[in-house]
C-alpha cells in the first residue's frame, strides 16, 4: 500500500509540475521568429520537456486583446520543439508577443516582437530593409571537440548582429557543426542541434527578428558530404525541426530549396548538399544541384519581377580557384548555371555564400552583360582561416576579412534608383569595409532602359 500511495504522489507531483509548475524552467530555446509574410508569421520554441506552448500577439500601436495561436503540445519524437502560426496578422503592422508554456507566460528579459512586410505594389516605392547574413556557427562542447585549441568562440557577434536591427537574418550554412559522436544516430544529430541553439547569446536576435537559414556540409553530415552521406533523411528531419523556412524541397522531392520575398528582393535559398555529386568521383555526371534543381531555378529567375534577385548557396559560386569545394570544382555546372542566367537575360541576380572561413567580395566581368557579384560571409564564430595567399582573382580589393565578421545588407532607395549597400562588420561591431551596388549596374542588355 505504502509502495502505491507513493508511486500516485510522485505521479500527481509530476502531473503537477507539467501543467503548473516553473515553466521559465521549460522553455530551452526560442521563442524564434521565422518566415513572415504579409498574412502569417511563423514562430518556433523548444522546451526541455513536454509542454503546452502557445505565442499571444497583438498590434503594438493599439492597447487590445490578444490574438492566440493553437497550442501545441512539444513532444521528444520531435525534440520537443513546436512551430506556432501566428494566422491573424495584416500587412505592414508591427506586432509585440509573448510566449505562453502550460498557460503562464514566459517573461524574457529582451524585446518580442516582429513586423509583417507592406503591402506596397502599385502604392509605393518599395520598402527599404535590412538583413544580417553570415555563416560557420561552431560552439564549443569539450566532451565532443578534438582535442587541443577550442574552435569556437567570440558569441557575443549575436549581440553584435542585434544591436544592427535587421529585419532578417540569412544563416547561410554551418550553422552548427555536428561532430563524430553526433552524425550516425537520430540522437546524436538532434542533440548538436539542440546544443548549438540554446546559447543565451543568440536568443535576443532570434526573438525579434526573422530567421531564415540554408546548410552546408558540417550541418548536413560529415565534412564535404554529399549525396551518398546515409543519414541524409534524417538530417533534412533535423533541418526542418529546427528552422521555420517557408518550404523544404521542389516538386515534391526532398531538400532545402525554397524561396521568400521581402519588399523588391526575392530570395532563392539552394540545397548544395542532397544532390551533390561526391567531388571524389572519377566517372559519372559532376554537379552539386542537379538538374531538377537548377531548372527550378532558372524557371523563377526567368519569372521573377524582383529588383534584385538573391541566390543563396553553400559555397563559393564565382572564385575560380578549384579548391576547397568552390563552384569552380563542378565548372560544367557553374557553366550551365552562369550562360543561362546570360542567355535568358535575367537581370539583377546577387550571389551570398559562406563556408570558407573568410569573408570576401567576388566580382565577375561579362562581355556584353552586366557583372556578377558572390558576397561570401564567413566566419561567425567558428575558427577563421588566416590569409593563405589563395588566388581568387575575383576577389574585390580590400574586401577580404580574416576574423569574426558579419554582414548588413540594406536595400535602398526609390524604384527607379535601387541601391544594395554591404556593410561588413567585426565581431564587436566595427565596421570594416562598405560597398554599394545599384540595381542600374544590374541590367541584361535588353532590360536596360
Amino acid at each position: 500500500m505504502k509502495t502505491f500511495l507513493i508511486f500516485i504522489s510522485l505521479f500527481l507531483t509530476a502531473t503537477f509540475q507539467l501543467f503548473c509548475g516553473n515553466d521559465a524552467d521549460l522553455l530551452l530555446s526560442g521563442p524564434m521568429v521565422c518566415n513572415t509574410e504579409m498574412r502569417e508569421v511563423l514562430i518556433w520554441v523548444q522546451t526541455t520537456a513536454p509542454a503546452r506552448v502557445k505565442i499571444a500577439y497583438w498590434d503594438s500601436s493599439k492597447v487590445n486583446r490578444p490574438y492566440i495561436t493553437e497550442e501545441i503540445l512539444t513532444e521528444k519524437n520531435k525534440a520537443f520543439t513546436a512551430k506556432l502560426l501566428a494566422d491573424s496578422v495584416q500587412p505592414g503592422i508591427s506586432y509585440i508577443y509573448e510566449l505562453r508554456i502550460n498557460n503562464k507566460v514566459v517573461p524574457r528579459p529582451y524585446p518580442l516582437q516582429f513586423k509583417t512586410p507592406k503591402l506596397w505594389k502599385w502604392r509605393t516605392e518599395p520598402p527599404s530593409f535590412k538583413i544580417a547574413v553570415g555563416s560557420c556557427v561552431y560552439i564549443n562542447d569539450p566532451q565532443y571537440d578534438r582535442p587541443g585549441n577550442t574552435y569556437g568562440g567570440g558569441y557575443e557577434i549575436f549581440t553584435s548582429i542585434y544591436n544592427q536591427h535587421p529585419d532578417i537574418m540569412l544563416w547561410l550554412g554551418d550553422n552548427n557543426y555536428l561532430r563524430e559522436a553526433d552524425w550516425n544516430t537520430r540522437t546524436g544529430i538532434l542533440y548538436r542541434y539542440t546544443h548549438s541553439r540554446k546559447i543565451k547569446e543568440i536568443q535576443p536576435l532570434l526573438g525579434s527578428v526573422s530567421n531564415y537559414a540554408i546548410w552546408d556540409d558540417h550541418d548536413f553530415g560529415p565534412n564535404d558530404s554529399d549525396q551518398g552521406y546515409w543519414n541524409k533523411e534524417i538530417s533534412l528531419e533535423a533541418f526542418k525541426l529546427f528552422w521555420g523556412n517557408p518550404g523544404y524541397g521542389i516538386n515534391s522531392k526532398p531538400g532545402i530549396t525554397t524561396t521568400f520575398e521581402q519588399s523588391d528582393v526575392q530570395f532563392f535559398l539552394m540545397d548544395n548538399r542532397y544532390y551533390r555529386n561526391p567531388d571524389k568521383r572519377k566517372t559519372g555526371e559532376r554537379r552539386i544541384l542537379g538538374k531538377e534543381q537548377l531548372e527550378w531555378l532558372l524557371d523563377n529567375l526567368a519569372s521573377s519581377t524582383a529588383t534584385f534577385k538573391v541566390i543563396a548557396f553553400g559555397g563559393q559560386v564565382l572564385n575560380p580557384a578549384a579548391k576547397y569545394e568552390t563552384y569552380a570544382t563542378y565548372p560544367e555546372e557553374m557553366n550551365e548555371l552562369l550562360a543561362a542566367i546570360e542567355k535568358e537575360n535575367i537581370s539583377g541576380v546577387i550571389f551570398l555564400s559562406g563556408d570558407r572561413h573568410h569573408t570576401e567580395l567576388s566580382k565577375l566581368e561579362r562581355n556584353g552583360t552586366y557583372p556578377l557579384y558572390d558576397l561570401t560571409s564567413s566566419p561567425l564564430t567558428s575558427y577563421a582561416h588566416p590569409d593563405d595567399g589563395e588566388l581568387n582573382t575575383l576577389r574585390v580589393p580590400g574586401t577580404l576579412v580574416n576574423q569574426h565578421n558579419f554582414a548588413i545588407i540594406e536595400f535602398t532607395g526609390e524604384k527607379a534608383a535601387r541601391a544594395m549597400n554591404i556593410t561588413v562588420y567585426a565581431q564587436d561591431g566595427k565596421e570594416l569595409w562598405r560597398r554599394t551596388i545599384l540595381a542600374s549596374e544590374l541590367q541584361a542588355p535588353d532590360k536596360k532602359k
